[in-house]
Protein backbone atom coordinates (compact mmCIF):
# COMPACT_ATOMS: atom_id res chain seq x y z
CA UNK A 1 0.00 0.00 0.00
CA UNK A 2 1.02 3.66 -1.31
CA UNK A 3 1.02 6.38 1.39
CA UNK A 4 1.17 9.06 -1.45
CA UNK A 5 4.62 10.07 -0.62
CA UNK A 6 6.40 9.17 -3.84
CA UNK A 7 4.96 11.67 -5.70
CA UNK A 8 5.94 14.58 -3.42
CA UNK A 9 8.21 17.14 -4.89
CA UNK A 10 10.76 17.89 -2.17
CA UNK A 11 11.64 21.31 -1.47
CA UNK A 12 14.95 22.23 -0.41
CA UNK A 13 15.16 25.90 -0.02
CA UNK A 14 12.40 27.96 2.57
CA UNK A 15 12.14 30.16 -0.51
CA UNK A 16 10.65 27.69 -2.65
CA UNK A 17 7.32 27.87 -0.27
CA UNK A 18 5.03 30.71 -1.15
CA UNK A 19 3.02 32.97 0.25
CA UNK A 20 -0.51 31.58 0.81
CA UNK A 21 -4.09 33.68 0.00
CA UNK A 22 -5.94 30.96 2.64
CA UNK A 23 -5.59 27.67 4.37
CA UNK A 24 -7.26 25.81 1.28
CA UNK A 25 -4.74 26.90 -0.93
CA UNK A 26 -1.59 26.35 1.86
CA UNK A 27 -3.51 22.70 2.40
CA UNK A 28 -3.08 22.17 -1.52
CA UNK A 29 0.27 22.72 -1.70
CA UNK A 30 1.53 20.89 0.94
CA UNK A 31 -0.63 17.64 -0.81
CA UNK A 32 2.42 17.96 -3.87
CA UNK A 33 5.43 18.91 -1.82
CA UNK A 34 7.50 17.82 1.30
CA UNK A 35 10.15 19.85 2.94
CA UNK A 36 13.86 18.17 2.83
CA UNK A 37 14.92 16.53 6.02
CA UNK A 38 17.75 18.22 6.35
CA UNK A 39 15.96 21.79 5.55
CA UNK A 40 13.55 20.99 8.96
CA UNK A 41 16.89 20.02 10.88
CA UNK A 42 18.68 23.07 10.01
CA UNK A 43 15.48 25.08 11.18
CA UNK A 44 15.57 24.32 14.60
CA UNK A 45 17.40 27.06 17.04
CA UNK A 46 19.97 25.51 18.91
CA UNK A 47 20.51 27.27 21.90
CA UNK A 48 23.32 27.12 24.39
CA UNK A 49 23.11 24.61 26.78
CA UNK A 50 24.78 26.68 29.57
CA UNK A 51 21.37 29.26 29.01
CA UNK A 52 18.49 26.26 29.24
CA UNK A 53 16.99 24.58 31.91
CA UNK A 54 15.27 21.34 32.81
CA UNK A 55 11.39 21.11 33.25
CA UNK A 56 9.13 18.46 34.09
CA UNK A 57 5.68 18.59 31.90
CA UNK A 58 2.94 15.89 32.40
CA UNK A 59 1.19 15.21 29.35
CA UNK A 60 -1.65 12.83 29.23
CA UNK A 61 -0.02 9.31 27.16
CA UNK A 62 -2.85 10.23 23.53
CA UNK A 63 -1.50 13.77 23.70
CA UNK A 64 2.49 12.55 23.77
CA UNK A 65 1.42 9.78 20.91
CA UNK A 66 0.35 12.45 18.69
CA UNK A 67 2.73 14.62 19.17
CA UNK A 68 5.57 12.10 18.93
CA UNK A 69 3.78 10.86 15.30
CA UNK A 70 3.42 14.49 14.51
CA UNK A 71 7.48 14.64 15.47
CA UNK A 72 8.25 11.54 12.94
CA UNK A 73 6.22 12.86 10.37
CA UNK A 74 8.48 16.20 10.36
CA UNK A 75 11.47 14.38 11.35
CA UNK A 76 12.57 16.24 13.93
CA UNK A 77 12.55 14.82 17.63
CA UNK A 78 9.92 15.43 19.60
CA UNK A 79 11.38 17.56 22.33
CA UNK A 80 12.46 19.89 19.77
CA UNK A 81 9.43 20.21 18.36
CA UNK A 82 7.81 21.31 21.38
CA UNK A 83 10.61 24.08 22.15
CA UNK A 84 9.98 24.89 18.52
CA UNK A 85 6.38 25.20 18.81
CA UNK A 86 6.88 27.30 21.92
CA UNK A 87 9.10 29.59 20.44
CA UNK A 88 6.87 29.90 18.00
CA UNK A 89 4.27 30.79 20.29
CA UNK A 90 6.14 33.36 22.42
CA UNK A 91 6.91 35.41 19.13
CA UNK A 92 3.12 35.48 17.91
CA UNK A 93 2.60 36.68 21.82
CA UNK A 94 4.78 39.23 21.44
Amino acid sequence: MSDGTENLRVLRSWSEVPEFDSPHAESGFWLKHSLDPKLMNGSILKGDARESATVTLRFDPRMLARIKRVARSRYLNYQSMIKQWLAERLEKEG
